[in-house]
């Protein structure tokens, strides 16, 4: 049995979801792909027994070789649910570059799973440069986060609306400075769990300025949530 025809919302292929026997019989709620098999397929996750327990990147060992030489948040550390590959480079271009907005959803039901399971006692989206919202029209972040109570904690700083992250190499990357102040005053952190969640993880220094901001503000721990590690 399947599901009515739709069309793949990246590839805008034919997309024809199968239902199985054991949804049918034990009245499992099944939920509509927006994705057609041959785009899930290419899909790369990254499996918690086998990810850096700093970055969450794909690696054999506990902590990848970036983590190793520069790792210094004790307090913080990054799950990371894909890797950044050629189907995640296509989707993010669509998206973030050219608008498409419906693609938030595809990958909702799978970030909500991961929030529900970290537990943590604030939710906060890393946010996007006036420029840039107004330039896109949303944040991609609060996209995917669509019906997750979230915490609007942080806020960019002026010196950091020159260029786009999208636009800068790695070396500029790592070289960033802060680029984030707190929009909320520091007893809301104290002693909280929080769970900071953004799109790609490339060098880490985005998500960790913003861990070292909160933990600084009195936050015992933050965890990070990344779509993809790359």
């Amino acid at each position: 049995m399947a599901l009515p025809m739709t069309e793949c919302l990246l590839c805008h292929r034919e997309n024809l979801q199968q239902i199985t026997l054991w949804q049918l019989l034990n009245f499992q709620p099944v939920e509509p792909s927006l994705l057609c098999q041959t785009c899930l397929d290419r899909l790369e996750p990254i499996p918690l027994d086998q990810a850096c327990r700093g970055c969450g990147r794909h690696c054999s060992t506990q902590l990848c070789p970036d983590c190793t030489r520069w790792e210094t948040l004790t307090n913080f550390k990054n799950r990371a649910m894909f890797q950044y590959n050629e189907l995640l480079r296509q989707f993010m271009s669509q998206y973030k570059f050219y608008g498409d907005y419906r693609l938030r959803q595809v990958f909702q039901g799978k970030i909500k799973r991961e929030v529900k399971q970290i537990k943590a006692d604030l939710v906060i989206p890393i946010p996007i440069n006036p420029i840039t919202y107004q330039q896109r029209g949303f944040n991609q972040v609060a996209g995917f986060l669509e019906g997750v109570k979230t915490t609007a904690a942080l806020a960019t700083i002026e010196h950091d609306k020159q260029l786009p992250q999208s636009a800068k190499n790695r070396q500029q990357r790592l070289q960033m400075k802060q680029p984030f102040k707190l929009n909320l005053s520091t007893e809301k952190f104290n002693k909280k769990r929080i769970l900071l969640v953004d799109d790609i993880y490339t060098t880490g220094r985005t998500i960790r300025h913003a861990a070292t901001l909160l933990l600084d503000a009195g936050a015992s721990e933050v965890v990070g949530l990344t779509l993809a590690h790359g």
